[in-house]
């Protein structure tokens, strides 16, 4: 079987959402079925690129120039889709890329078993709102995104503490408490494939948050080290700008994330 790290630098390398969802999909299997046949695979060493390969579409934009349309039309509701396939795609690169960027750090195989599983889930939620985009007439790419959203891997590619703190326990944390208004809307306008998508979405990306805030622990742990300042400093660090109130508080707790991490980062006083 080829070494876990490499499996994930070739999804990096796919530059095609369908196709990488597909060898994510195929990885995490292969990946799966070796661990429950009882083995322990290698995990191995990589290179993995600093950016991943991405198709020609969408244009990526700075933050402030993505057109902003309003949720209360069908091309709104749209957009909101494409925007959020355009974070599942980034969370699928994400999730592999702590798997291949860090492979050298002597961790439990269950840390590579929890972002095999993350990568594999985020491929679904890619997908599953691919589908939705073309049941409107639209696709992947039809519209400008965001072109920050690899910004806190490239900050953090030499910092793993660095790198749990910002991606699932910041960025991913953050969809916890937005999620459930973009379900409203969508259930207000009678849109049940979009709401059955993003209800597995929102179910799922609570494990994702926990994984990050497990692992975060554990490293904290090793190193005799204070989690809640520890967070706190590498968030100060990597993030830039302060945490946006409202919290969903039930989640995040579920998730293993206490008010006590965030709230101080907030822009609430």
């Amino acid at each position: 079987m080829t070494p876990l790290a490499q499996m994930a630098t070739e999804v990096l390398n796919t530059a095609d959402g369908r196709a990488k969802t597909a060898l994510s999909h195929a990885h995490a299997a292969a990946w799966r079925a070796a661990r429950a046949g009882g083995a322990q695979p290698s995990v191995g060493a990589a290179q993995p690129p600093l950016h991943p390969a991405r198709p020609e579409n969408p244009r990526l934009l700075p933050p402030r120039d993505v057109p902003r349309r309003k949720p209360s039309t069908l091309d709104g509701r749209i957009a909101m889709l494409h925007a959020v396939a355009h974070i599942e795609l980034n969370a699928v690169d994400l999730h592999w890329d702590i798997i291949a960027r860090f492979s050298q750090v002597p961790m439990p195989i269950g840390f590579f078993d929890d972002w095999v599983k993350a990568a594999d889930e985020e491929s679904k939620h890619f997908n599953l709102l691919c589908d939705c985009l073309e049941t409107h007439g639209s696709y992947y790419g039809a519209l400008p995104a965001h072109a920050g959203m690899w910004q806190a891997a490239e900050e953090t590619k030499d910092d793993f503490m660095g790198r749990l703190a910002v991606v699932p326990m910041v960025l991913e944390a953050r969809g916890l408490d937005v999620t459930p208004s973009m379900i409203d809307i969508f259930r207000k306008a009678g849109d049940s494939q979009v709401v059955a998508a993003l209800e597995i979405i929102y179910a799922e990306e609570v494990h994702h948050v926990a994984y990050g805030s497990k692992w975060f622990h554990f490293l904290c742990g090793r190193h005799d080290l204070d989690p809640v300042v520890a967070f706190q400093d590498l968030v100060r660090r990597y993030f830039h700008g302060r945490l946006k109130p409202p919290f969903n508080e039930e989640k995040r707790a579920e998730a293993g994330l206490p008010p006590d991490f965030y709230w101080p980062l907030s822009e609430a006083r």
